[in-house]
């Protein structure tokens, strides 16, 4: 099939929706983001490409910690609200009950299924965006979305988000094994 070349943009892959926490003066405050993913395994790292004059950002840069809260489909309501809304200008801390873990500048949202503090490693000026990695200290799961001590995907039914439509989307089906299908191939 024939291919067109087009603009480049970051829709390349689906990106998982996921909201944001850090603490801003003294309160939790959260902001909806999708440029998120695992840049390393060992130690685990996270990237989040977030515009810094957001107001999570600066808890991140005055705590060096931020929290990474996925949601299930069933909370996108909450999940795009706090996306629509300024930190400056609504309290969201009040729409969430929250806890924290061992880094009290992750503040975690105890309502969604899956959470993890994340300690700030470096911050890198790209542009519109600045890139916080940070390493994955611990992560929280609720024991409904596991499956043998594993967070088992169709449980936890996470939010996935695509551009030029800004769309949701819920995760599709199980296809293969990875590191195991591909011995099927002939050669």
């Amino acid at each position: 099939m024939a291919k067109r070349t087009i603009k480049p943009g970051p829709y390349i892959v689906p990106m998982p929706t996921v909201l944001v926490g850090s603490v801003v003066d003294g309160r939790p405050n959260f902001m909806t983001a999708a440029f998120c993913g695992i840049a390393n395994y060992q130690p685990a790292v996270i990237g989040c490409g977030l515009n810094p004059t957001h107001r999570t950002c600066r808890g991140i840069e005055e705590h060096g910690a931020f929290s990474i809260n996925v949601p299930s489909r069933d909370q996108v309501v909450v999940t795009d609200y706090c996306g629509l809304v300024s930190g400056d200008k609504v309290d969201k801390s009040t729409l969430f009950e929250t806890f924290t873990g061992s880094l009290p500048g992750a503040p975690m949202i105890s309502s969604f299924p899956l959470t993890a503090e994340c300690r700030l490693l470096q911050s890198v000026p790209l542009g519109q965006d600045t890139l916080y990695l940070a390493e994955i200290v611990a992560v929280h799961a609720e024991e409904g979305i596991l499956t043998k001590d594993q967070v088992d995907w169709h449980k936890l039914h996470p939010l996935l988000f695509t551009f030029p439509d800004a769309g949701y989307w819920a995760m599709g089906e199980y296809v293969a094994r990875a590191w195991s299908v591909g011995k099927q191939h002939p050669r």
